[in-house]
């Protein structure tokens, strides 16, 4: 039987962060197998672990919302590797993992007694379209927001480390925390300019050891709203360096992104941002994470 862990992400706090199922030694289930699994679950994402099929790579994961296979997911990566820690009882060290965009490198555990911290590198940057007005206008009604909410200091454009989402800013936490978004419409959106996410976050944190504050919808594949994004949070990184909006020395950038508050699931993902010699930019994020629960599955 395969073990299943319902993990945590992002948080040492259990029942907040991001959960994600993971499944370990999964080899031996079907594609629909995996799609039930997530769809009983029902977490925004689900990963599978599975063994290498190729020299270049130490695990293979393959990720499930509860309607469709993801080609990655952040918060489920960390919630695989900080199980895998648990339950093989592992030391700190790095890997790389393969997963539908490729090889992930520098996944890294690191391990001080029961506090496991998990670290990975990202995809590269690839900055795509900024949406154009009507666009902007579309997503705004779609979100319950107004023009006046927008904030003013970069475009609202597509952005992505692996999985694309769309960035959009908005001028106070109370604006973000009360979006009523519509799914439908969003959806529509989502056909439209083909990027299932949308990253909505603001500046105004009111904590200082916050930069950001946000949320996430994607209910094109099943996710009305995701409690904790990793693969939110590396794109913004990219965005606000890229769009100079904060200060980063040396072409680096490095702050804690705060997401979740508004479903009670709150959680801090740390952001890396360096500029490679090429000028592409690498991310890295990092995150806690705490068991849920875990059991066998009988299938």
């Amino acid at each position: 039987m395969s073990v299943l862990y319902q993990v945590d992400a992002f948080t040492r706090t259990p029942f907040s962060g991001n959960p994600a199922g993971v499944v370990l030694t999964a080899d031996g289930l079907t594609d629909a197998q995996m799609l039930a699994v997530a769809r009983e679950l029902n977490n925004s994402e689900t990963a599978f672990v599975l063994g290498s099929d190729g020299p270049d790579h130490d695990v293979r994961v393959r990720f499930f919302t509860p309607t469709t296979e993801v080609p990655t997911c952040g918060h489920a990566t960390v919630a695989t590797h900080f199980a895998r820690a648990v339950e093989y009882g592992l030391s700190s060290g790095s890997l790389v993992q393969k997963t539908g965009t490729g090889l992930l490198q520098h996944v890294r555990v690191h391990r001080d007694g029961d506090h496991v911290r998990i670290t990975m590198r990202q995809g590269e940057a690839v900055f795509g379209p900024e949406l154009d007005g009507d666009q902007v206008g579309t997503l705004l009604r779609a979100l319950g927001a107004a023009r006046r909410d927008l904030a003013d200091a970069g475009p609202v454009q597509i952005v992505s480390t692996g999985h694309a989402k769309v960035l959009v800013e908005l001028r106070d936490r109370s604006t973000v925390d009360s979006l009523r978004p519509d799914p439908a419409a969003l959806t529509a959106l989502s056909r439209e300019i083909d990027t299932k996410g949308f990253f909505v976050f603001t500046r105004d944190t009111r904590e200082e050891h916050l930069l950001t504050w946000s949320r996430m919808f994607a209910p094109a594949i099943g996710i009305p709203e995701d409690p904790v994004t990793g693969n939110g949070h590396g794109p913004l990184g990219a965005y606000l360096l890229r769009h100079g909006i904060v200060p980063a020395p040396d072409g680096r950038l490095s702050f804690t992104g705060r997401q979740g508050a508004a479903m009670g699931r709150p959680g801090d993902v740390r952001v890396d941002v360096e500029t490679a010699a090429d000028g592409g930019l690498l991310v890295s994020i990092s995150g806690t994470a705490v068991t849920a629960f875990r059991t066998e599955l009988p299938v």
